[in-house]
C-alpha cells in the first residue's frame, strides 16, 4: 500500500511474512501508515499461508520516530485527536490478536509510538545502536496508548523511567536487560541474519503449538480493546493543550534549522 509519502508492503515467503513501513521523516507514524499496518497484520494473521511474521521499517536510520508531528499539529478537536490515537491502538490491538508470532528486527532509534511496537511484537531483534525514548510528556502528553504494551514487555519500573525521563535516551543494552530486546547485534547484517535464522526455524515449527503459545503469552491482556480506545482520548485531548501545541511547535523549528 503506497502513500505519496511512505508505504507498507508486505510479502510472503516459505510461510514467513514480511511487513514493511516507510516514511520519510524517519519512518515516523501518521494515520494512513497505522490504518495500513492494522489491516496488513489483520489479514496475515489470518492467511493459512503464513506461520510467522517479521515487522521491519526501511532504510538504515531510525526504526521508528513515533507519532507524526504534521498531523499531530492538524489535529482541531478531540473527536480527531482521539481517531489519530486510536490508529496506534488498532496496530497494538492487531499485533496483540494475531495468531502468528511476529519477530520485530530493529535496526536504530525507536521513539514514543515506535517503542510501542517493539514491545508488541513477541520477540524483537535490534544493532547496538537502537536506543529508546519516550518523549511524550516532553510536548505534554504521554505515552498512553503505547504504555500497557511497554509496561506488559519492562514492568512498571520500566516504563517509569521512560516515561518520567522523557528527554533522556536508553541504550539498545538497557532495553535487553529490562525484556524489550530479546538479542542484540553489533551490525545489522548480524541482525538480519538472527532474524532469518528465527523466522525459519518457526516456520517449520507447529502452528497450532504457537498460536497456544501466543495465546499464553498475551493473557491479562483481554481487555485492551476498551483500554486503548479509552487512552487514546486521553492523548486526545490533552494533544490540543497550549502546551503541546508550542512544544510541538518548537521541536519543528529546532528540527528545520538544524
Amino acid at each position: 500500500m503506497q502513500h505519496p509519502e511512505g508505504y507498507v508492503n508486505h510479502e510472503i515467503e516459505h510461510g514467513i511474512a514480511t511487513i514493511e513501513f516507510f516514511h520519510p521523516a524517519s519512518n515516523s507514524l501518521p494515520s494512513a501508515i497505522l490504518n495500513d499496518l492494522a489491516k496488513t497484520i489483520n489479514d496475515i494473521g489470518i492467511d493459512n499461508r503464513v506461520k510467522v511474521m517479521v515487522l521491519r521499517s526501511a532504510g538504515d536510520g531510525a526504526f521508528c520516530a513515533g507519532a507524526s508531528f504534521d498531523e499531530l499539529m492538524s489535529i482541531s478537536n478531540e473527536a480527531e485527536g482521539k481517531k489519530f490515537f486510536s490508529g496506534f491502538a488498532h496496530v497494538i490491538n492487531a499485533m496483540r490478536k494475531c495468531h502468528k508470532l511476529i519477530i520485530g528486527r530493529v535496526q536504530g532509534k525507536a521513539v514514543g509510538g515506535g517503542v510501542g511496537l517493539i514491545a508488541a511484537t513477541d520477540y524483537a531483534i535490534a544493532t547496538e545502536g537502537s536506543s529508546v525514548k519516550l518523549s511524550e510528556l516532553a510536548v505534554g502528553i504521554g505515552p498512553f496508548v503505547v504504555g500497557p504494551a511497554v509496561e506488559r514487555k519492562i514492568g512498571v519500573s520500566g516504563l517509569s523511567q521512560l516515561a518520567i525521563d522523557a528527554t533522556g535516551w536508553r541504550s539498545a543494552e538497557w532495553a535487553k536487560r529490562h525484556g524489550l530486546y530479546s538479542e542484540i547485534h553489533s551490525s545489522i547484517n548480524d541482525v538480519d541474519d538472527a532474524v532469518a535464522s528465527l523466522a525459519d526455524r518457526l516456520s517449520h515449527s507447529s502452528p497450532q503449538a504457537m498460536a497456544q503459545l501466543k495465546k499464553i503469552f498475551w493473557q491479562g491482556t483481554e481487555n485492551w480493546d476498551v483500554l486503548l480506545s479509552e487512552r487514546a482520548a486521553i492523548s486526545g485531548h490533552l494533544v490540543l493543550s497550549d502546551f503541546t501545541r508550542d512544544a510541538i511547535a518548537k521541536f519543528k523549528a529546532k528540527s528545520t534549522r538544524s
